[in-house]
């Protein structure tokens, strides 16, 4: 590992002692404190610097319906979060034309610590939210595009950055629901000491709607959380651990439905599953004018899959196994300050981030019925990165503030393969420049312009593997680090009584999709891209009882580069996302929520030959408050749709078909309805 001198992190780290106030968001960390108990009924005029950026409350995510937690994301206008596999892995998500497959454009924070995975088994970003417990949520604070310092690595298309409560009610609930659904989960918290300790605790388990598998999902969480003031600040220390086992229904082939082989809830391969863990351990401290954290994170995950059934085994079958074994540490460290220059207001942040991935192992193995067979390729990979970052906002009169931000990263790895060849060192700089402007030019509306470069780092071994591990052929190995560039003009209305809406038109481009696939152990070139849309969000109050809450985004999505073998659409490009909710809440003490999710039939090759069909999804809850107790009921996918979560188009062979397999639909579909009853008590 080639790590950077102890000379010049100490000196990154004292050129920030000369700064007077930092922060990691566009809002001050008070700021925030301030504002997070109403989302979306909070006034962000003035304060946020973009139209597609928000915040999402505790009290949001308590009216919602979900059926996995990952789709606490789907608070984010645009967002679509779906699952091809078993409950226990990551999500699959949908975002500004994004297929995001399970993270790779889109920056996840939990409690200051990163979500994303870099160089990792199952795919670069992985994003896995089963560790997030939906209840001890404090806030969701969200950025579409890379307008901003303190957003780097994975941020192209946004971030999201959970908060975590220090303070939550004292509450025992119980879930139960078809299909073996059970969940069990308590949490409080107490003074203890000069501070306040938060405990919580969730076991849920599940057997699925899937005809030859049970799913027997046996997940554990559990947090523990302290808090107190120390000196001008606050002062948390939290821990988090999470294991999760489970089996898997894929996505299957459409002709395999057809031929009657198997129903839309069948599985070809009975074998399928994983184990995932996660333990960290983090502390963070914030003032006025400082804010810093640190963490330690543990991950483990071991899957198993299989697309394409008996391709390129016929006699064992082409399931495989997907190995990661790491520890993350990191930080970061920024300051807040403003002062006075002439009549302008000047408000600067600069801080710096430091990240060092340890991963013992990264494999992937040919298997039969979860028993190795052989390696395809192992790797050990020390990655490593530090970031300084600084935007400065500038308040021209009371209408107009303009804001400037600049960031550099740079990543260094070492990759030690079971094939010498593939293995080595590598490593790249790149700067960013983000820039904006507002005016606000009446009470109730602002206006807003802005643009920014981002990256993605693509996967350690792929930019490091000169030879295929499967074939022998002869790869050029990828670039590191992979740019993009974006802009935005933006328009947003707040009025507290009755409506919240924005509206924002955006653009988008990526010097190259090139990515480290997995399954593969290889990597899949691409070409650059271009993708530009639009996205309106719109929250409506009736009165105290009814809201109504609306969002569209239209994206379209191409390569900019011609190839004469390949068409210009970008796969699994997703052009429409719409949906619709409605809350009531009595002044008895009941409420009711539906909510309505659309997206459009999806690119699944790039001559657009072939599409996804359409996916709609209702969800209703109901819930009923008697004095410590309440009952809540959750009818989802409402009205029975049998649409697919997810759709994919590639070749596959069953055993009696040709050598050369066949090109087919995969998909996995939506799960049926499903009833689930919640008992909670608050003491």
């Amino acid at each position: 590992m080639k790590y950077l001198p102890v000379s010049w992190l100490s000196l990154m780290l004292l050129s920030l002692a000369p700064l007077s106030q930092v922060i990691a968001d566009p809002l001050s960390a008070h700021m925030m404190e301030q504002i997070t108990i109403k989302g979306r009924q909070t006034d962000l005029l003035g304060l946020a610097s973009s139209a597609s950026e928000g915040v999402i409350g505790n009290s949001e995510i308590a009216d919602r319906p979900l059926l996995r937690t990952g789709e606490v994301l789907e608070f984010i206008p645009g967002m679509v979060v779906t699952q091809h596999s078993g409950s226990g892995k990551a999500n699959q998500y949908f975002l500004r034309g994004f297929n995001l497959d399970h993270g790779t454009d889109f920056a996840t924070y939990v409690d200051g610590m990163p979500v994303n995975m870099r160089s990792h088994g199952h795919g670069q970003g992985y994003t896995d939210l089963n560790f997030i417990m939906p209840e001890v949520i404090a806030q969701i604070d969200y950025q579409k595009g890379a307008y901003h310092a303190n957003s780097g690595d994975f941020s192209s298309a946004g971030t999201a950055r959970f908060g975590i409560q220090n303070r939550t009610s004292k509450t025992a609930a119980l879930t139960l629901g078809q299909h073996g659904y059970s969940r069990l989960l308590g949490k409080g918290s107490s003074a203890a000491g000069k501070g306040n300790m938060l405990l919580a605790a969730e076991l849920q388990q599940y057997t699925g709607p899937w005809t030859d598998v049970d799913e027997n999902v046996d997940k554990v969480n559990l947090l523990a959380r302290y808090s107190q003031n120390v000196g001008a600040g606050q002062l948390a220390l939290t821990m988090m651990a999470y294991d999760n086992s489970w089996n898997s229904a894929d996505q299957i082939p459409q002709r395999a439905v057809v031929q009657g082989l198997i129903d839309s809830f069948g599985s070809l391969d009975t074998d399928l599953g994983g184990n995932s863990s996660r333990y960290s351990l983090s502390a963070s401290w914030y003032s006025d004018a400082w804010q810093w954290n640190a963490y330690a994170i543990q991950a483990k995950m071991d899957l198993w899959s299989n697309f394409t059934y008996f391709l390129n085994d016929p006699v064992n079958g082409d399931q495989f196994e997907q190995v990661d074994d790491r520890w993350i540490y990191g930080g970061e460290l920024s300051h807040h300050w403003h002062h006075q220059v002439g009549e302008f207001a000047v408000e600067h942040v600069a801080g710096t981030q430091l990240r060092y991935d340890d991963i013992a192992e990264v494999g992937l193995y040919n298997t039969a019925k979860r028993q190795r067979l052989s390696s395809v390729r192992s790797d050990a990979v020390e990655q490593g990165s530090v970031a300084l970052f600084s935007q400065t906002t500038l308040q021209l009169n009371s209408d107009w503030s303009a804001h400037l931000g600049i960031r550099y990263d740079y990543v260094d790895a070492d990759v030690t393969s079971d094939l010498a060849l593939n293995g080595g060192s590598v490593s790249d700089g790149i700067a960013s420049l983000k820039t904006g402007l507002s005016y606000q030019f009446a009470a109730n509306w602002q206006a807003y312009i802005n643009a920014g470069q981002g990256f993605h780092s693509n996967d350690a071994r792929g930019a490091t593997t000169t030879v295929d591990p499967v074939s022998g052929d002869s790869v050029a190995p990828l670039n590191l680090l992979v740019r993009s560039n974006g802009a935005e003009l933006g328009l947003r209305f707040f009025d507290y009584s009755a409506l919240n809406a924005s509206v924002a038109l955006w653009y988008l481009e990526m010097d190259s999709e090139l990515l480290y696939v997995g399954d593969a152990g290889t990597n899949e070139p691409s070409r650059a891209s271009r993708r530009f849309g639009v996205e309106v969000a719109a929250y409506y109050w009736f009165n105290s009882n009814w809201s109504i809450d609306a969002e569209l985004a239209l994206t379209r999505s191409r390569f900019s580069q011609n190839s004469p073998e390949e068409g210009n659409y970008v796969d699994g490009a997703l052009p429409v996302v719409a949906s619709l909710g409605v809350i009531y809440k009595a002044d008895s003490p009941w409420q009711l929520s539906l909510r309505l999710r659309h997206f459009g039939k999806r690119t699944l090759d790039s001559y657009n030959r072939q599409r996804s069909g359409t996916s709609t999804v209702l969800n209703g809850g109901y819930q009923y408050q008697w004095q410590n107790w309440q009952l809540g009921f959750e009818l989802l996918n409402l009205l029975d749709s049998n649409d697919s979560d997810i759709d994919y188009f590639y070749a596959s062979r069953l055993t009696d078909e040709p050598a050369e397999g066949v090109e087919d639909r995969h998909s996995h579909p939506m799960e049926p309805r499903s009833a689930r009853l919640t008992i909670r008590y608050q003491f």
